[in-house]
């Protein structure tokens, strides 16, 4: 494949929402929003992609309705039959995995060496949630002396599904397939920046044969759409991946209606290379983890924390990498980063720049525009950081690495618990004793030693302090889309005692 041969592709994919726009999709039905429309440009060229249907507070509403009548049918069906409708929607994944991977690299500027393996990352989601449905509700045994306990899970009911704009179509499935094995239903409100994939998704689920109102797509802004879905009655629950600060708003939001919620949120990861460590993997790794998905990735480890003896020739060679990635149009295979998603966010993200230089670290590498049109920034790269920059206790979301050095393991430590996040921590070293020690007490979520992030689906995912509430993964999704019941059954007759007698 060449960039000539994916652009001609997308142009055929994309013909059809030029000439009829984005629509929402409620109770298996196209519609279009009620505040009108909104639009969407890729971050390559600034080009019109399509307009969006705006949902409002109406829009949000009427999709809660369907969710809430589609919900008990759809819980009571058999566990086997939602897995199977789950594995159809996975096929459908993967028949149109590569229209799916080149609109999302046009709509998201990710480039399309990552992006070309998204869909299947979906559809392995789909599949892995597909084969826990008849198991989903599921419980214990938990006998006493006089009652036998038993439990049973069931689902809590309609959710609100709200998605980042970074890598949509994978996040996506990753929260809406393990509401759908455990009998919910959902309304999923993408972010406005990119809601290509979010509609491609929508369809591929409907003609897998999912009933109309199991899963409503409404498209808007998070002041309008996203609030009235957070404020919902209707809406048991709401899963959100996103900013830590807006996960605190919808917290504020779904606090009268006693919503539960799932927070994915930002992170000021870590990673930490102490001199014993494997300093070429690592090096790949410390490249990797933060300019793959153009930096846009909350469990990036922006931060790395290298031990001083090793510190001025690691940086040399991590300099000289860094200065030879390959920034380019995200759907030529040989791009290694692509634009940032938008104009905000490359406003943002460019200026750290500024505050770095300000607060006295050195920039070292990138740190300029690329090219006048789209938003493409060479990677970034500051040294001699402290750990109280703005740069090194913020998050930036972008590919943007501070580079800061420690004397030993308790200074090292230190540093790395020194933000308000703690999603993921990197560790490398060969000291095993040093690796479990360091690792329990890092305040964090998920730790890799000697490792990039690698993701087993069965184990939790997610982050503590500010980066989020809850878990993904396995069994522990489903604690979250579904209610705990306790039924005690008295194994005889057991002394009650008697008032009044």
């Amino acid at each position: 494949m060449t960039l000539q041969s994916h652009l001609e592709q997308l142009d055929g994919h994309l013909a059809r929402y030029r000439s009829g726009g984005i629509l929402n999709l409620i109770d298996g039905e196209d519609s279009a929003g009620a505040g009108g429309v909104f639009e969407t440009r890729s971050p390559v060229d600034e080009s019109l992609i399509a307009k969006v249907a705006r949902g409002t507070a109406a829009d949000i509403d009427r999709a809660a309705m369907a969710a809430k009548a589609a919900f008990p049918a759809w819980a009571a069906l058999d566990g086997a039959k939602r897995k199977a409708i789950l594995h159809r929607i996975a096929d459908g994944i993967e028949a149109r995995a590569e229209e799916i991977a080149l609109c999302e690299c046009w709509d998201t500027g990710q480039a399309w060496r990552f992006m070309s393996k998204a869909a299947l990352r979906g559809a392995e989601n789909f599949r892995y949630f597909a084969d826990l449905a008849p198991g989903a509700r599921d419980g214990k045994s938990l006998p006493t002396k006089d009652h036998l306990n038993v439990t049973a899970r069931k689902p809590i009911g309609p959710v609100g599904v709200i998605t980042p704009w970074n890598t949509p179509f994978m996040l996506s499935t990753w929260k809406i397939a393990p509401a759908l094995a455990a009998g919910c239903t959902v309304v999923h409100k993408p972010a406005e920046f990119s809601p290509l994939t979010a509609r491609l998704l929508a369809e591929i689920c409907h003609e897998a044969g999912l009933p109309p109102g199991v899963l409503n797509l409404v498209n808007g802004f998070g002041e309008d759409a996203g609030r009235a879905l957070t404020e919902h009655p209707d809406i048991k629950a709401i899963a959100f991946v996103g900013e830590s600060r807006t996960g605190s708003m919808i917290m504020k939001q779904g606090a009268d209606t006693l919503k539960r919620v799932h927070f994915e949120l930002g992170g000021k990861n870590p990673v930490v290379v102490f001199e014993d460590a494997d300093l070429d993997r690592a090096l790949d790794a410390v490249i990797f983890m933060i300019y793959s998905l153009n930096g846009e990735r909350c469990t990036s480890s922006s931060r790395l924390l290298v031990q001083e003896t090793i510190a001025k020739d690691f940086h040399a060679r991590l300099v000289e990498r860094v200065n030879r990635i390959s920034v380019g149009h995200p759907l030529d295979p040989a791009t290694e980063m692509g634009p940032l998603i938008h104009k905000t966010h490359f406003d943002k993200v460019t200026s750290y720049v500024d505050i770095g230089k300000v607060d006295g670290a050195t920039l070292a590498a990138g740190g300029t525009r690329v090219g006048d049109k789209g938003w493409f920034v060479r990677p970034t790269l500051f040294t001699c950081a402290t750990p109280q920059m703005r740069i090194a206790q913020e998050e930036v979301f972008g590919p943007f690495l501070t580079s800061l050095s420690f004397s030993d393991e308790a200074e090292a430590l230190a540093i790395a618990n020194s933000t308000a996040y703690g999603l993921t921590g990197y560790l490398w070293t060969q000291d095993l004793t040093r690796a479990l020690r360091f690792s329990d007490a890092l305040e964090a979520g998920m730790i890799w030693v000697n490792s990039e992030n690698v993701r087993h689906l069965p184990t939790p995912f997610g982050g503590v302090k500010a980066s989020g509430i809850g878990r993904d993964g396995g069994d522990w999704s489903f604690e979250f889309y579904m209610e705990q019941k306790n039924t005690a059954f008295a194994l005889g007759n057991h002394k009650i005692q008697r008032l009044g007698a």
